[in-house]
């Protein structure tokens, strides 16, 4: 899209109020006797808390008064058109099992943009202070008043890659041989990060996260992050991953397309 800092600037502005006030609701409930939550699988565990529900509440109310004309894609509240042809896309809480567990690996997802994707997105892990922000116009970690540009890593060969993925079924029997596929020939493979994998792509820190059955709400925020930190985010036909589904989030396109392969020749 055509760039205007001006309103990059304002879009910031307000996914970090939506962050402070997500992070505000969330944090007495983490690690607390008091947290309760619900199954919302059936034969299964996908747990939903308060907080969850209090904080995307608390994110809307902050576009109702900052952008209002905003469209809303939540989580756990549903859709509400808008009329500006942008929309916000929340996850109050990204890894909700680890925030019972009392891990500190989940994280608040923030995106907007057109229907196409978003092009402004937000990882925020308010237990340990780390904010992560990606737009047009560059990435950065917010810490501590500190502001250091990000970026991914420069390309190298997928037997010298660090690969995450949050469940080691991966998804379905195929998605996991598919995955297994790729991990076989990397260096070291990781499990259980949810989003902060996606952070970790972003800080130069990993190559490759590889996930399947996720929602659009699971990685607009990573999407918009990576891209902006000059990674690559597609789906595993190398398509549009703003959807979610199969998703694969690279830190170059060397790696990408090395890993891509085998996804690809796995799943046909």
């Amino acid at each position: 899209m055509k760039t205007d800092t001006s309103l990059f600037d304002e879009l910031a502005h307000v996914a970090g109020l939506m962050a402070d006030a997500a992070g505000a609701v969330i944090l007495p409930y983490f690690r607390s006797a008091a947290l309760k939550d619900d199954n919302k699988l059936a034969g299964g565990y996908d747990p939903v808390t308060q907080a969850d529900r209090e904080a995307e509440a608390a994110m809307r109310a902050v576009l109702a008064e900052h952008r209002p004309h905003d469209g809303i894609l939540g989580e756990e509240l549903g859709t509400t058109e808008g009329t500006s042809g942008l929309t916000w896309v929340l996850d109050p809480i990204d890894g909700t099992r680890g925030f019972v567990s009392g891990t500190p690996t989940w994280g608040v997802l923030i995106a907007v943009g057109p229907a196409d994707g978003p092009f402004l997105g937000v990882i925020d892990q308010p237990y340990i202070g780390e904010r992560f922000l990606g737009r047009p116009d560059g990435a950065w970690l917010i810490r501590a008043g500190n502001r250091t540009p990000l970026r991914t890593r420069a390309a190298r060969g997928l037997n010298e890659a660090i690969v995450f993925t949050t469940f080691p079924e991966v998804g379905s029997a195929a998605e996991g041989e598919a995955f297994a596929a790729v991990a076989q020939q990397a260096k070291l493979t990781r499990y259980g990060m949810d989003c902060y994998a996606y952070a970790l792509v972003a800080s130069g820190q990993v190559d490759l996260v590889i996930e399947a059955g996720l929602q659009a709400y699971d990685i607009q925020g990573p999407l918009a992050l990576i891209q902006a930190a000059g990674g690559v985010v597609t789906d595993w036909n190398g398509g549009p991953a703003h959807n979610g589904g199969q998703v694969i989030a690279a830190a170059n396109a060397q790696i990408h397309a090395e890993a891509l392969a085998i996804l690809r020749a796995q799943m046909s």
